[in-house]
């Protein structure tokens, strides 16, 4: 598993030489756009029974700048342990029939205003139905208006101050998405306050330690990743994940993994069932 992080990093690098090339370049111009529902943009070989994983990165506020390698990283993890990954912008490909290709949905560094209602509601049905949903950082920083969505998440973001290291307290290591990291985890990350507390709706993974860094706003109780059980489906959210280092970062990918890989139903966990 270890190769596979070492190869996302050589990838992480290659994009960053890439876009320095073309950015340099007086005649380059970015491609236009594919109007495609759901654009593939890698997967494993081609199985009819292969579990689907929908990434969507649709950005109506502020764009993360790690958006195309955070999606490269997770296309990497799908190859590496046999799933599809496919990724979109495009909010057409929220309606029950092209949803229902998909183990989970993955909102990758969503902000503002994404979907439509017709939309919305398709993907209510399809969390009703058993589907998985994985949030990454700004993942809580859209739809303000859909009070469904901010109960699958978990909370809503508020502020954040800037970006610097802090100590995350791992609080259930038997779940996918701690159980590789380490106890007492020291990374650098952009450290999410959240409109209210989550603890009471959602099973708590990790917090981060509002003693190691400046700024935080919520107090000794600052969770910081938690999974819970909702309306039928099931959902886990990471508040980490701003910058694209954090996709080449492999303790970070194991949890990003085992994330997705627990609301797929790829990786066992009963932890999260309780909650929600």
């Amino acid at each position: 598993m270890r190769e596979s992080y070492e190869f996302a990093k050589r990838a992480f690098c290659l994009a960053g030489l890439f876009l320095v090339l073309t950015a340099c370049s007086p005649r380059w111009a970015p491609p236009a756009a594919t109007p495609s529902p759901s654009l593939a943009v890698a997967s494993s070989s081609p199985s009819p029974t292969a579990v689907r994983i929908l990434v969507f990165s649709r950005t109506a506020a502020f764009r993360h700048a790690a958006i195309p390698v955070a999606i490269a990283s997770i296309v990497h993890l799908g190859s590496e342990h046999g799933y599809l990954v496919d990724a979109t912008e495009d909010g057409e490909a929220f309606s029950d029939a092209n949803l229902a290709r998909y183990r989970a949905v993955v909102f990758l560094l969503t902000t503002g205003d994404v979907l439509d209602e017709a939309q919305q509601a398709a993907f209510e049905r399809f969390i009703r139905a058993g589907g998985g949903f994985a949030g990454v950082h700004s993942a809580s920083d859209a739809e303000y208006g859909w009070a469904w969505y901010g109960k699958l998440v978990g909370a809503y973001f508020q502020r954040h101050p800037a970006v610097q290291s802090a100590v995350i307290r791992i609080e259930d290591a038997s779940h996918p998405s701690t159980a590789s990291v380490p106890a007492s985890w020291k990374r650098t990350d952009e450290w999410y306050d959240f409109r209210a507390n989550p603890r009471r709706d959602v099973h708590v993974l990790a917090t981060v330690v509002e003693a190691t860094y400046s700024g935080g706003g919520m107090g000794a109780d600052h969770p910081i990743a938690w999974c819970h059980g909702f309306d039928g489906g099931r959902s886990w959210y990471t508040a980490m994940g701003h910058a694209a280092d954090s996709y080449s970062d492999t303790n970070f990918l194991l949890h990003l993994e085992g994330g997705i890989e627990s609301v797929a139903g790829i990786s066992a966990s009963d932890a999260c069932a309780g909650h929600g």
